[in-house]
């Protein structure tokens, strides 16, 4: 009998251990996919500016998509399941995250000390401190501009998590209409498609994660609902069709 509890206490702690630690690698990879994603909406930024490819030049051009997006807050997010006001949310949201990203580590500070010229008091600094303030010079319009994208970055991220409820709801309607369509199919002898089904799961993923890429990486501004929508819809179908074709019976 003790044999069997000591198994059975182990076997529990394994599944908790195991529940915990794939938590905690799940957490991780979103980390990761975080700062992949803004790394990557950075370069994206840094090379245009080095090819002259934006119309505006220097960090006009990332300091108008910031302009840009919040407009789109202030006139088309009036509402939201989440939050009362999606704009202040929006705002606190990035404000928050420039303070974690750039406040907090320091990297603000640093900033403004590379970007003082050299007092006078500090001789014996001087000459280092000089070639820092000059190659601080080059780097200045891309040092900034990675600044404001990350603050683009963030106002994304938050209209992102105030249009998740949409995935949500579009998803609980597209199980209904399947559910139904499926209960259809049982009662009048139709066939079932694990081809089908298979082939909607494939698309059910990249549906829901896609929409973060490209919209927190994409170097212009565009209306989230451009993206948001047609991938919702998307994930809807998808859903649709799995519950559709997902057994004749249960």
């Amino acid at each position: 009998m003790a044999s069997n509890a000591q198994r059975t206490n182990s076997a529990h702690q394994a599944t908790e251990n195991g529940v915990i630690s794939a938590t905690l690698i799940r957490i991780m990879q979103i980390i990761i996919f975080f700062m992949l994603t803004l790394f990557f909406s950075i370069i994206i930024e840094w090379v245009g500016m080095a090819a002259d490819y934006w119309d505006e030049p220097g960090v006009k051009h990332s300091e108008k998509m910031l302009i840009q997006e919040l407009s789109y807050l202030n006139e088309d997010f009036k509402r939201s399941a989440i939050v009362n006001k999606p704009a202040q949310f929006a705002r606190s949201f990035a404000d928050s995250f420039y303070q974690v990203t750039f406040v907090a580590t320091g990297m603000q500070s640093a900033v403004i000390w590379l970007a003082t010229p050299t007092p006078a008091t500090q001789r014996k600094m001087a000459g280092f401190r000089k070639k820092l303030h000059r190659y601080y010079l080059i780097a200045e319009r891309y040092i900034l501009a990675s600044m404001v994208v990350i603050q683009i970055f963030a106002v994304r991220l938050s209209v992102l998590i105030l249009a998740f409820p949409a995935f949500v709801l579009l998803a609980m309607l597209g199980m209904v209409d399947g559910l139904v369509q499926r209960d259809i199919r049982r009662w009048s002898g139709g066939r079932e498609s694990s081809f089908v089904y298979h082939w909607a799961k494939k698309i059910l993923y990249p549906s829901l994660i896609l929409p973060w890429i490209i919209y927190l990486a994409m170097p212009v501004s565009v209306h989230p609902n451009l993206i948001v929508l047609p991938f919702a819809i998307l994930f809807a179908v998808s859903v649709t069709v799995m519950a559709s074709t997902f057994k004749k019976y249960l």
